[in-house]
């Protein structure tokens, strides 16, 4: 296999989820142009840029609104109970007690490149800022291995990184989280004693700051709603301090009436939603045995009024949720099971719903886009979100930075560009 990353000027007889076959140009990071197989100009052999796409749908690259890589792959060295999040909460508070820099990074780093090969090229990523008297006493150790995997990984996969702030973080923390690198704010205000003060607390430092928010929003089936609050003081923001909500899941209890007034905030204040179906789905339910609740958020009624949706993982095998594919195809699907979305909703919150609740700039095969692509082995998009082949191509501004494949006796197999000046080892697989 070539040396990655590889940039290319050619995809040639790639499928489009509409059923077209297309040679498409890439000038840069752009795409610049999309024309019948066969149609295009000629380039040269692989090496010069000719990325051969037969038998391939070729899609938007998937974009994590949603990610927590400091938690990532902890479940088998935690053992936590299963349950629900205060459980969660309190068996991740005993173990982040014993990480240091070096075991968060790791960990951070394995999992980014997890979603990397599966087709992910932005991940933003909530960061707990520690106060649990921990290794070094050091709050900011989250922080500071975050900084460093993101700083490893440029130019494969992009980073944004949230300032995780629970109620017990200090003001004085978020503030140097931001020094150090961090981009938003972030926090999980319904956990509070006070939430609307803590929430409030929370969106008086991004605007002394001048960056914008991503909250975690309403995280339960009952219990306070914040989201009217949200809305109410970001509304005036400016688009360069974007504002998010993740989670949501009260909405999705709420009768038609109060959800109505909910979401004209919503849209008044075009504050982007990020429905988190994996993580969701084991959390919530547990004191529900008859008739048990899905635990998603409105996303028919958001999508429905023009609402800007994403969808992402969340958690993977962690204290708050045990399993996990790394895989966007597994929450598309996810939300087309537990969601009722159709195939095409489902995809485009993984994708470029996610861009636009992360104010990124649109992806896609078309003209004038970002070459933010992902190829997949199958005929269509339901071939690919049901089967999610394991055959994929992954392409990053315009370069091929991923790629796996499957064999008969071989498991995937991905070949990374090392970014570290201490080069950090590859994934490994067995054969079967």
């Amino acid at each position: 296999m070539s040396v990655l990353p590889r940039t290319l000027r050619m995809l040639r007889s790639a499928t489009l989820p509409d059923g077209r076959l297309v040679d498409v140009e890439l000038d840069g990071d752009t795409v610049s142009a999309v024309r019948p197989a066969g149609s295009g100009a000629t380039f040269g052999a692989p090496s010069d840029g000719t990325l051969d796409l037969d038998g391939f749908l070729l899609l938007p690259a998937p974009a994590e609104p949603h990610a927590h890589l400091d938690k990532a792959l902890s479940w088998d060295l935690i053992d936590p109970p299963m349950g629900d999040l205060g459980l969660a909460i309190e068996s991740w508070k005993r173990f982040a007690a014993t990480m240091t820099t070096a075991s968060i990074a790791d960990r951070a780093r394995r999992q980014a490149l997890a979603m990397l090969q599966n087709g992910t090229t932005t991940i933003r990523c909530h960061v707990d800022l520690l106060h649990d008297g921990g290794y070094e006493s050091d709050s900011m150790r989250g922080v500071r291995a975050l900084v460093q995997v993101r700083d490893e990984l440029a130019g494969l996969v992009d980073l944004e990184l949230v300032a995780l702030a629970g109620p017990n973080a200090t003001d004085a923390q978020v503030h140097e989280a931001l020094d150090l690198g961090v981009d938003l704010v972030g926090g999980a205000p319904h956990l509070a004693d006070e939430p609307d003060t803590d929430l409030r607390r929370l969106l008086a430092i991004a605007t002394d700051r001048g960056v914008g928010v991503d909250m975690h929003t309403d995280e339960s089936l009952g219990g306070p709603i914040t989201m009217g609050t949200l809305t109410e003081v970001v509304r005036d923001w400016p688009v360069s301090r974007p504002a998010t909500a993740g989670h949501c899941v009260r909405l999705g209890t709420l009768e038609p009436v109060e959800l109505d007034v909910l979401i004209e905030g919503i849209l008044a204040a075009d504050l982007g939603i990020v429905t988190l179906p994996i993580t969701n789905l084991y959390l919530q339910g547990w004191q529900h045995p008859v008739s048990t609740p899905r635990g998603l958020t409105a996303v028919r009624a958001l999508l429905d009024a023009g609402v800007r949706l994403g969808a992402g993982a969340d958690n993977v095998r962690d204290p708050f949720n045990p399993v996990g594919r790394s895989d966007a195809l597994e929450t598309a699907s996810l939300l087309v099971t537990a969601g009722h979305l159709t195939l095409d909703e489902a995809y485009t919150a993984v994708s470029t719903g996610a861009r636009d609740v992360m104010r990124l700039p649109r992806a896609g095969v078309e003209v004038g886009a970002k070459a933010e692509l992902l190829a997949v082995r199958a005929v269509n998009l339901s071939d690919a979100i049901a089967n999610a082949s394991a055959d994929r191509y992954v392409i990053h501004t315009g370069r091929l930075v991923a790629a796996s494949s499957v064999s008969r006796s071989i498991a995937p197999v991905i070949t990374l560009a090392e970014r570290s000046p201490e080069p950090f080892p590859e994934p490994q697989y067995e054969t079967r």
